[in-house]
């Protein structure tokens, strides 16, 4: 080798060393990250949330050490849309996920990849409900259980393998999510008897009948139950000594099987509970009224540990900026308190088509701001249907006591069964004086320029997410 070339070849690589070196330093200092998400759990289903009935002391006091979100919402009340969506940051038409049981397009790329990236192991435990798996590169923990309909055998979690790959390697940070199975129905985890179902405070939205009570009290049993988990991984973090170099996440993910819940644009669908703890960074106690949704929460996180979200390259064309990007928006400066706003509006999709006893084409799209919620229902000239209307169905025994109870006189059974079968095409909703959405206000002349705005942005959104309703509801086939 000459003088000459050596003189080029030495910095260079000195430069290398020098950039993998600061790299490996800047990941060694990055703080771990830990997502637990429960399963079909309606967002105010929590004490700190506001339930006086549900036991969670573990999630109270997670929201007591951080930051408690009031506004989050999922942008679909399904299982696997809406985690494709948290894990990639992409609404679930532009990803291709917009149905239940679906897939990512191919080529899109996940928190596996991104934070990987950024020096991170990234693993999983517990539910899955993503496809395909190269586009979700996690390191699987052995153990977990799913959903079953028989004894209660072993943990959703396996806490040891938790444990064993949270104290690994103290020299490289972690992103790990803990996903439990519950309380998505069957409702058979806990200790149901550990609630009066004569005790009860229901929503107005839930029809008052026995049926109605009991599978609240085995639906209680269950969030007890995945907030017990929670507090054994929060007690793991604890004893590995990482709890201030740890950005801890609690989600409810969408709302319970209950009806006005999953499978619908309602505020008890796509509402989420979301917490975030990040000790000397995030004030504890506090909560904020921004308004946030799934897709903001990895773009979030990348920037917290130092990465730059909008030169992400997350594999789909047509982001907002017409490039490769994110469609969710960091709220860094929210956790961080220097802002208290984030988004204007929060969007919502549901596709009933390819979903157990669903409606063959039953499209619904949602927009909300700040105080009013505008729903659209594409086919509102057919009936809406789903598993729990099925009378050989699971977990049938709620609807058809509904069912029942308005055949014998009880006239608000009777018109939530109407309701919940058919909708207009529009309804609009004031959420700051009726936030369970009884009262339909569409096509009242005093809010037709609120109404006509709220339409037009979410018009807009379809648009940019190359949404077109029915005939997107109608390829799911080809999606599913």
């Amino acid at each position: 080798m000459t003088r000459r070339r050596q003189t080029r070849i030495i910095p260079l690589a000195f430069s290398f060393i020098l950039s993998l070196l600061a790299f490996t330093s800047a990941a060694a200092t990055r703080p771990n990250i830990i997502l637990f998400i429960t399963d079909d759990m309606t967002w105010f289903d929590a004490g700190c949330y506001g339930n006086p009935d549900v036991t969670t002391p573990h999630i109270d006091k997670l929201a007591s050490q951080g930051m408690q979100f009031m506004q989050c919402a999922t942008s679909t009340a399904m299982c696997a849309p809406t985690r494709q969506q948290l894990y990639t940051g992409l609404w679930p038409v532009r990803s291709g996920a917009y149905p239940n049981h679906s897939a990512v397009k191919d080529g899109t790329k996940s928190l596996g990849h991104h934070f990987a990236d950024l020096g991170y192991r990234v693993a999983i435990n517990g539910k899955k409900h993503y496809k395909p798996a190269t586009s979700y590169p996690f390191e699987t923990l052995p153990g977990g259980a799913s959903h079953d309909s028989g004894k209660q055998q072993k943990k959703d979690l396996n806490l040891k393998a938790i444990g064993d790959f949270i104290n690994r390697d103290k020299k490289q940070p972690y992103f790990l999510i803990c996903a439990t199975n519950q309380p998505h129905a069957p409702w058979n985890r806990g200790d149901a008897s550990a609630y009066d179902p004569a005790r009860l405070t229901l929503p107005p939205y839930l029809a008052d009948t026995p049926e109605t009570r009991e599978g609240l009290t085995r639906y209680y049993a269950e969030i007890t139950y995945a907030d017990a988990l929670l507090g054994e991984v929060m007690d793991a973090v604890d004893e590995a000594e990482q709890v201030n170099n740890t950005i801890l996440l609690f989600t409810s993910e969408q709302g319970s099987q209950m009806p006005f819940g999953k499978w619908t644009c309602y505020e008890a669908g796509l509402r989420t509970g979301l917490i975030v703890r990040w000790p000397g960074k995030i004030k504890p106690g506090s909560k904020t009224d921004a308004m946030v949704q799934y897709v903001d929460v990895v773009p979030t996180l990348i920037e917290a540990v130092g990465g730059n979200p909008r030169k992400v390259d997350t594999g789909r064309s047509g982001a907002p900026d017409g490039g490769n990007g994110f469609d969710g928006i960091s709220f860094f400066d929210v956790l961080v308190g220097k802002e208290t706003t984030h988004r204007k509006h929060l969007f919502g999709i549901h596709t009933t088509r390819g979903i157990i006893n669903g409606s063959d084409c039953y499209p619904i799209r949602s927009v909300r701001d700040e105080r009013y919620k505008l729903i659209w229902n594409l086919r509102d000239k057919s009936a809406f249907q789903n598993i729990l209307m099925n009378p050989n169905g699971r977990d049938r025994a709620v609807w058809q006591s509904w069912i029942k109870a308005g055949e014998f006189g009880d006239e608000h059974a009777a018109a939530l069964v109407k309701r919940y079968k058919y909708r207009p095409a529009f309804e609009l909703y004031d959420l700051q004086n009726d936030p369970n959405e009884m009262n339909n206000l569409a096509g009242k002349p005093e809010l037709s320029g609120i109404q006509k705005s709220l339409n037009a942005a979410l018009q807009a959104w379809m648009t940019q997410q190359d949404d077109e309703g029915v005939m997107t509801e109608l390829r799911v086939k080809a999606r599913k």
